[in-house]
């Protein structure tokens, strides 16, 4: 299951890297799989999945519950990051993506959440989306 979900990272990854929109948005260089330490501005971090078997009798598969989340850093608004989650949610939903070793059935947007971070005050939205995959 692990490569399912290190494959699918890696494709949503590139996607959000390559959108236009995206980039336009919160700059170059912002969607990173580890928080980035002390930074400024919106920024997307890969967030938690679930993973479960989607097997077949004939067909080895796999369901995720990915998450993927926009924070507002130090100079940020909550409106930037909810600008920013609307076009993750664009670039994403029913996607076709390529994943090395799987093929992606399915990617869909489940829902977005805006919260504020009980230490730090600061925004973040976290977009959930449903993805299915089978093995090549």
């Amino acid at each position: 299951m692990s490569d399912a979900i290190l494959a699918l990272r890696a494709a949503i990854q590139a996607r959000l890297v390559a959108d236009a929109p995206l980039t336009a948005l919160i700059g170059a260089g912002r969607v990173h799989d580890e928080a980035p330490r002390a930074a400024l501005g919106v920024y997307v971090v890969h967030g938690e999945v679930d993973a479960r078997d989607w097997s077949t009798g004939s067909d080895k598969g796999c369901e995720q519950d990915v998450s993927l989340v926009v924070w507002a850093g130090e100079s940020a608004s909550a409106k930037q990051a909810l600008q920013a989650a609307a076009c993750i949610v664009v670039a994403l939903d029913d996607a076709e993506l390529t994943l090395p070793g799987h093929r992606l059935i399915n990617l869909r947007w489940q829902a977005s959440r805006l919260a504020r971070d009980p230490k730090t005050g600061l925004p973040f939205v976290t977009i959930r989306l449903r993805a299915v995959t089978e093995t090549l």
